[in-house]
């Protein structure tokens, strides 16, 4: 496998703060049972803005993978999600793209993480104690699904085809 391709463009304006603190990133690289893609990213170093996406080099067509998460080796199947992408999870989260989503290369516990810090700062937040006790319950299922003591099913669509779920246990769908 080749070594990866990285361009980097330095001191560029800031959408945000408009100071020339940003660092852009383009790197090309390989991802087993995935493809070429092209990694993007954005990172201010005064105001800290960040974005970051992932595009298949080749086109795809528009694609939905699911898996059930069953046990803690789950927490190891690698994710790619780009920017467009939506990752549903029943009774827990809908993770829908906007202006402020990114792309990444992660893997189940890194989405599962991701949604749990989320949900600790909305506890630690909370005012009312039936939304904290809410927050504090559904951090307590996450935890358990990270563990393998509960199960869940992670579902990502993506219009661009450029997400999916590298295992032989995700389910490959197209969308209409």
């Amino acid at each position: 496998m080749p070594e990866p391709t990285i361009e980097k463009l330095e001191n560029q304006p800031c959408p945000m703060c408009h100071k020339k603190a940003v660092t852009l990133m383009q790197k090309e690289d390989e991802i087993p049972y995935f493809g070429r893609v092209i990694l993007f990213s954005m990172s201010c170093g005064n105001c800290k803005f960040h974005e970051a996406d992932v595009e298949a080099m080749e086109k795809k067509e528009p694609c939905k993978f699911t898996i059930e998460v069953s046990s803690e080796d789950d927490m190891k199947i690698r994710v790619v999600k780009s920017s467009q992408a939506t990752i549903k999870i029943p009774r827990i989260a809908n993770v829908t793209p906007g202006p402020a989503s990114n792309g990444y290369i992660t893997n189940i516990e890194g989405i599962l993480n991701r949604i749990k810090v989320q949900t600790e700062h909305l506890r630690d937040g909370a005012e009312d104690p039936t939304e904290k006790k809410k927050a504090k319950n559904m951090v307590k299922k996450l935890q358990n699904i990270m563990w393998g003591r509960e199960k869940t099913t992670i579902t990502i669509e993506d219009p661009t085809g450029n997400s999916a779920i590298i295992s032989d246990k995700a389910v490959k769908a197209k969308i209409k």
